[in-house]
């Protein structure tokens, strides 16, 4: 399974916590997959999509990203590794 697969399978704390572990040890061996490779432009990015969060669930038809979960911040972080 794709990390990015892994976001429909978290419901509570725990799974978002072993999605982030899953996230960095995909960073550690795929770092070329990552548009964002430093602590500062993830966070950059990460803010940018949050800023857009109306836009892309428009778009995309997610629904789910206008009332927040941990699904919500899987999906977050996630974006954070290829959003610009």
């Amino acid at each position: 399974m794709t990390i990015a697969k892994e976001i429909e399978s978290i419901n509570t704390k725990e799974d978002l916590a072993e999605f982030v572990s899953n996230l960095r040890k995909d960073f550690m061996k795929n770092p070329g997959d990552w548009e964002n490779q430093t602590l500062d432009g993830y966070f950059d990015a990460m803010e940018s999509w949050i800023r857009v969060i109306d836009s892309y669930s428009k778009n995309a038809g997610d629904m789910d990203v206008r009332n927040p979960s941990w699904k919500t911040f899987a999906k977050i972080l996630i974006a954070a590794k290829f959003y610009e």
